[in-house]
């Protein structure tokens, strides 16, 4: 089965070129364009009533579609944010304790991995890094304000299996949990229903909700965190009355909004969404698609390393060798995009990949 002809602009602006980084950085099918467009003539048609549209139906739309992958009750738990650095930056200045003590794992992404180690030197936090394996009994311990871990790992796909439990500890005035959620949104079926009310959860689009940069989420549970030190004033959007020397936060998920935003991301994410509902791709149909071309990437896969990806529901394969390097930069030189981290090589996949774009990997992996 192909899906190319929802991808035929990206695929037609680099015909060439193979793309096995879907992990990294997911091609945008043509729904994102019509929904960047619709971006643009709103601003160009409505001009400063834009927020209007903005704030009052596309923001809906894209909480609705959040709400519904993850089987969220309330759509309004979710708020939007540039990237997940900035909904971080809001949760951590809620919290009162500091030095703040944060637990996480040894695999976070670089992101909050730079972040962490820069509090820590500022000695605005300490910091306790274990495997993965060790996060849920250190987290028992009950000496963390703040416990980071990621669903689904990003340098080695290990999928994090128990949430529940740290959901079990969470509380408003602490522990809170937060679960880097980029590399399980849309790449494998994910419900929060069950934890939805002690759970902060971020992601976004840029990855398997193919939608770009810009679109960046936060589920944040009811009761936690109601006044973010850092903020900014869409977050009293509801309180402009309010009297000078008063600031006002809106009683929902947007508590943690910032200022002035690029909405454009916002509008391709919901274009995407609606045109994945109309041709009737749920997650899991494009999971079961990637699992194919991924089972036949490992089937005939030549390169000798250590696949520490196998078990995992991540939509790469990630291969440990000292050559990881420099079979990256080789299969980049022939135009087939896949990226490495350390001594891991990943290759991923997406919905505008089919069988042939695999044959065509697979003969450039055996000249490697």
């Amino acid at each position: 089965m192909s899906y190319k002809r929802l991808f035929q602009r990206a695929l037609a602006a680099a015909p060439e070129r193979l793309h096995f980084a879907a992990h990294s950085h997911h091609l945008w099918p043509d729904a994102s364009y019509v929904g960047q467009l619709a971006a643009w003539d709103d601003a160009a048609r409505l001009a400063d009533r834009k927020w209007e549209r903005v704030m009052g139906e596309i923001w809906p739309a894209a909480q609705a579609h959040v709400a519904a992958e993850l089987n969220l009750p309330d759509p309004n738990t979710i708020v939007f944010a540039p990237n997940t650095h900035d909904l971080l930056l809001r949760i951590v200045s809620a919290l009162p304790n500091r030095p703040l003590r944060i637990l996480t794992s040894d695999g976070e992404f670089h992101s909050f991995r730079r972040q962490a180690a820069r509090w820590e030197e500022a000695g605005t936090a300490i910091v306790e890094r274990v495997p993965i394996e060790r996060l849920p009994s250190r987290a028992g311990a009950g000496e963390h304000d703040l416990i980071f871990v990621s669903h689904v790992q990003f340098g080695t796909g290990r999928y994090f299996l128990e949430a529940e439990y740290l959901a079990s500890l969470a509380r408003p005035e602490g522990p809170w949990v937060v679960i880097d959620g980029y590399h399980a949104f849309m790449a494998t079926e994910v419900d929060l229903s069950a934890i939805a009310d002690k759970v902060f959860y971020l992601a976004g689009g840029y990855k398997y909700a193919m939608a770009g940069e810009g679109c960046a989420f936060l589920h944040a549970p009811p009761g936690f965190g109601a006044r973010p030190e850092i903020t900014g004033w869409y977050a009293e959007f509801d309180d402009l009355s309010l009297p000078p020397g008063q600031i006002g936060y809106a009683p929902d998920a947007r508590r943690y909004m910032g200022s002035t935003f690029d909405p454009s991301g916002i509008y391709r994410f919901v274009a995407v969404r609606d045109m994945l509902a109309e041709e009737g791709l749920a997650t899991a149909t494009i999971a079961a698609h990637t699992a194919r071309l991924r089972a036949q990437l490992l089937a005939d896969l030549p390169l000798k390393g250590e696949v520490i990806s196998a078990a995992s529901p991540a939509r790469f394969v990630a291969l440990r060798s000292p050559h990881a390097q420099r079979w990256q930069a080789e299969l980049e030189a022939q135009d087939i995009i896949t990226d490495v981290r350390g001594d891991v090589l990943r290759i991923g996949f997406g919905l505008y990949q089919d069988a042939r774009d695999v044959d065509a990997l697979l003969e450039a992996l055996s000249r490697l």
